[in-house]
């Protein structure tokens, strides 16, 4: 089952829904006031292992020594 965000026209309230059946994602009503008058938003999606692991260098401690982007071997021209 989908998880789809939503933000209230009325009251501005943003709120995520379990949504059984893809047709019923555009009839969800507003957690706090009841309204109808909603709007599904576009969703960003969570990857395995996020971001941090996946995509920003790590340095070692101290002067950041050793292998890898920035550590001397990557070419970057920056030590």
């Amino acid at each position: 089952m989908p998880v789809y965000e939503y933000v209230c026209k009325d009251c501005d309230t943003r709120f995520d829904s379990l949504v059984r059946h893809h047709d019923q994602a555009d009839s969800v009503d507003c957690r706090a006031c009841s309204s109808s008058n909603v709007r599904r938003l576009v969703s960003g999606f969570a990857t395995p292992g996020g971001y941090d692991d996946e995509f920003v260098p790590r340095q070692s401690a101290g002067n950041g020594g050793g292998g890898g982007c920035c550590g001397g071997s990557c070419g970057c021209g920056r030590a």
